[in-house]
């Protein structure tokens, strides 16, 4: 990635954790070089009714990932009369949006954005440069300068929080604004070619999940043996299967199909001795996770019906329809769990492998099926019903031909599994070395204003 040099003459910035800066560089609190602002959280805050389906942003923390703001599908609106009514906490290009509340710190510059305007919702703040170059306090931002001094001041238990106060009195070594540029293009540069590693090697793990989900369908529709007499299923987008094969439906294999509990509950993990109810991103892996849960208030008892043993096979009946369907065994709980109303508990029946179900459910032949009679909006939370489960198609081979179609996936994900984690280190390596390259660029720590550029 290149080799950086310092600057000639440093001096001590008098702050212990920055340590040294250069020469001509100078400390100062971020309210010395920009405005914050927060929302106008008055009468006329927009609720749940003044939203409508375009019109003039209104921001939430889900709209900022990676340092970039996201206006996707569930970005909420209002109308210019609303936005006119309101005072303040109204963004105009270059300005810093700052989340203060949960995940704190989180940034994202409002500039070449598809909006002029946009309005910030309670849970953040506007950090509007004066005498700063946007870019060099977006960098800054992205620094661990920033994250140490964030973690340090920020306060709540349950919740993180921040103030505008605390935000404003963050300090930031400074160069000159002409070098201010210098370094931001640089670092836009730089992050850009690291970016890009980034996304090949995402692209790798979504080929590789791919491979995962054409080697289930193919190996639950069509069996192992490449030279296996094949029969018409009778079923148009079935096609071909196995000769010796059965065609059944799931309400013939099950002798149960449980949904959950929807207790209202705290926002966090169960420890290991209190009960807590399962999320519905248990199953969203390839694997069982336990972690995904929520802790059901000391003052609820729990409805032990609903408690979640080793060997369960769950399934989703409530997601993203990009999720909707997945399905894992239970293993090792480790907890006290409780099934949520999000997720179908399935008893099998002893015609069918646990392992095998749970690879046809997880198949494009299901997720067809799924897709087909989902109720729900297709951009939003998706469900299925039993109907749908009950009748879902099911090839059948034989109990031997299932357990070894089992074993041959569970195989194949674990050699996935392991390729997946090789090119997942590889990138926390890049975003490692993109945070350790901003931080140096920004505090003085390296000189890039001779670096040449394309």
């Amino acid at each position: 990635m290149g080799k950086y040099w310092g600057y000639k003459k440093y001096k001590d910035s008098g702050i212990e954790w920055l340590g040294e800066i250069p020469e001509h560089w100078e400390v100062k609190r971020l309210k010395q070089v920009t405005k914050l602002i927060d929302g106008d959280r008055g009468k006329n805050y927009p609720s749940e009714n003044d939203f409508q389906d375009e019109g003039i942003p209104f921001l939430s923390t889900e709209n900022i990932k990676s340092n970039t703001l996201d206006f996707s599908p569930r970005t909420k609106f209002i109308t210019l009369e609303k936005f006119e009514c309101l005072s303040r906490g109204k963004l105009i290009q270059n300005d810093l949006v700052v989340t203060m509340r949960g995940t704190i710190g989180q940034t994202a510059l409002f500039s070449k954005v598809p909006y002029q305007t946009a309005f910030i919702n309670a849970q953040m703040i506007i950090a509007r440069p004066t005498n700063i170059f946007p870019e060099f306090l977006k960098y800054i931002s992205m620094s661990v300068l920033w994250a140490k001094q964030l973690d340090f001041y920020s306060y709540g238990t349950a919740q993180q929080q921040l103030s505008g106060a605390i935000l404003g009195i963050l300090r930031l070594a400074l160069p000159p604004l002409d070098e201010q540029k210098v370094i931001a293009r640089f670092l836009d540069h730089k992050t850009k070619q690291i970016d890009d590693l980034i996304a090949k090697k995402e692209a790798l793990i979504e080929k590789l999940d791919e491979k995962r989900t054409a080697l289930i369908s193919h190996a639950v529709t069509k069996g192992l043996d490449p030279n296996v007499p094949m029969k018409d299923s009778g079923i148009e987008w079935l096609g071909e299967i196995p000769k010796h094969w059965s065609i059944t439906r799931l309400r013939f294999l099950v002798s149960k199909i449980e949904q959950g509990w929807s207790p209202s509950c705290h926002n966090y993990q169960a420890e290991e001795d209190e009960w807590g109810v399962l999320k519905v991103g248990c199953v969203n892996g390839t694997k069982f996770d336990f972690n995904e849960n929520k802790l059901l208030p000391y003052d609820l008892e729990p409805k032990i019906q609903y408690e979640i043993n080793d060997g369960d096979i769950l399934m989703s009946r409530a997601n993203t329809k990009e999720l909707l369907g997945s399905a894992a065994i239970v293993i090792n709980p480790r907890k006290k769990l409780l099934l949520c109303d999000k997720l179908y508990r399935l008893s099998a029946k002893n015609t069918i492998n646990n392992k095998y179900l749970v690879q046809l459910l997880r198949s494009s032949i299901a997720r067809f099926q799924y897709e087909r009679d989902a109720t729900g909006a297709s951009g939003s939370m998706q469900n299925i019903g039993q109907d749908t489960i009950k009748n879902l198609i099911i090839q059948l081979p034989s109990l031997i031909e299932q357990q070894e179609i089992a074993n041959f996936l569970d195989r194949k994900a674990v050699e996935i599994d392991i390729q997946k984690a090789k090119i997942q280190e590889a990138i926390e390596r890049l975003k490692e070395y993109r945070t350790a390259l901003i931080t140096n660029a920004v505090t003085g720590k390296i000189d890039v204003r001779q670096v040449p550029l394309p």
